[in-house]
């Protein structure tokens, strides 16, 4: 959704948050036979302690082979390997090697996404009579939580075994007035790579304050495997009638238009470059960059199917649910060769695409979208599950 950050402003980030700046990822392995302390994971034969201050990437493998990496560094999933129609496992998420690269700058690869994800038009807002100005960090706007976002924070981590597979708890305290946001918020992501092949990733808050929070997951998927090529030719579906149009600067203009009869229209299968040449406007840079206002259920709290994702090539389906009233369809439009990994492997336009389960855009502005506002004593929840299989 944006253009890449300037790599010494994420160092200068990483060293304000306290941390060691180390040369690589240290590795923990999450496939521990019960939950286990904070700071240790028991696997592969060792005992693996964290340093107070460090950076680890935490492996989760589930029981048919399927393998997260993440790290906590911005909750960070830099790999996530499942299977093709042949049984060949490839990573599917966009993401580099080692802590080192994401410091150079990413535009927020595999990252958490917060305190409120997406753009707030001139990185303002009213709440409760008291006017709040927030970083400028996306043209005129804020975006994605501002320059020191969840996206950078080092996160507590603690693996442990679920009742549904390998997990990995996270843990950070987004102090008051932390860019700009009131109240000391409280945040606890649980990754979750279930034995029934689904990356499940249940979101929980609590704040001292009234504050805005809108939490998302921004992975680059690409089906067919990490340097195969971009995603043009996979097959898209949405669940949803309806999108929000936008103006110049990517803010909503408060209208929920029909997707029928338009290029906009996911909601059978289309392949992603079949019509992306009629998105026009310089602001999105050849491709999609939009909120979907997802169909849902009458039971916000039970995910509802948001999207399915297919790479004919490999056999590849990702479907996507969420307890979400949205989510943003980005088509890594502003790739632009120029981030590439040790092995070669460079990220070109259109070589990933995001499914970003979120509230939406600029919504602590318009009061008729759902709220985003959560206060003392109310929990915020959310829970997105992507799940893989494949098809002959």
């Amino acid at each position: 959704m944006t253009s890449v950050s300037t790599g010494g402003r994420r160092r200068a980030l990483f060293l304000m948050h306290g941390t060691l700046l180390l040369l690589g990822l240290g590795v923990v392995t999450g496939s521990c036979s019960k939950e286990q302390e904070p700071g240790t994971a028991q696997g592969a034969g060792m005992d693996i302690e964290q340093e107070p201050y460090g950076v680890n990437l935490f492996t989760l493998t589930n029981r048919n082979g399927l393998e997260a990496k993440i790290t906590n560094y911005g909750g960070i999933i830099t790999s996530l390997r499942v299977p093709d129609r042949d049984g060949g496992f490839e990573s599917v998420v966009l993401g580099f090697e080692s802590i080192e690269k994401y410091l150079d700058g990413h535009p927020y690869f595999g990252s958490l996404v917060g305190r409120v994800g997406n753009r707030i038009a001139g990185g303002r807002f009213l709440l409760d009579g008291r006017e709040y100005r927030l970083a400028i960090n996306n043209g005129p706007n804020h975006l994605h939580g501002g320059i020191r976002g969840f996206d950078t924070a080092v996160w507590k981590a603690e693996p442990f075994t679920s009742d549904r597979g390998p997990a990995l708890r996270l843990t950070y305290l987004s102090r008051d007035q932390e860019e700009g946001y009131p109240g000391n918020l409280e945040v606890e992501v649980v990754y979750i790579l279930s034995d029934d092949d689904e990356l499940i990733v249940e979101y929980t808050a609590t704040t001292d304050a009234a504050t805005p929070i809108n939490l998302t997951q921004h992975s680059y998927f690409n089906l067919a495997g990490i340097g195969s090529g971009d995603i043009l030719d996979h097959e898209l579906t949405l669940n949803a009638d309806r999108y929000l149009p936008v103006d110049d600067t990517l803010i909503p203009t408060g209208e929920l238009a029909a997707v029928a009869g338009t290029e906009m229209d996911f909601t059978t299968p289309h392949l992603i470059g079949e019509r992306i040449a009629q998105i026009r406007g310089e602001e999105f840079a050849g491709g999609y960059d939009h909120c979907y206002v997802l169909n849902g259920s009458d039971d916000d709290s039970v995910p509802a199917f948001a999207a399915r994702l297919k790479d004919p090539g490999s056999g590849r389906v990702m479907d996507m649910y969420t307890t979400e009233p949205g989510v943003q369809f980005y088509s890594g439009n502003f790739l632009d060769g120029t981030l590439r990994r040790t092995d070669g492997i460079v990220f070109d336009k259109h070589g990933g695409l995001c499914l970003e389960a979120q509230h939406f855009p600029d919504s602590v502005n318009q009061a008729q979208f759902p709220p985003v506002i959560l206060r003392p004593g109310e929990t915020y929840r959310q829970t997105t599950i992507y799940r893989f299989s494949t098809t002959p």
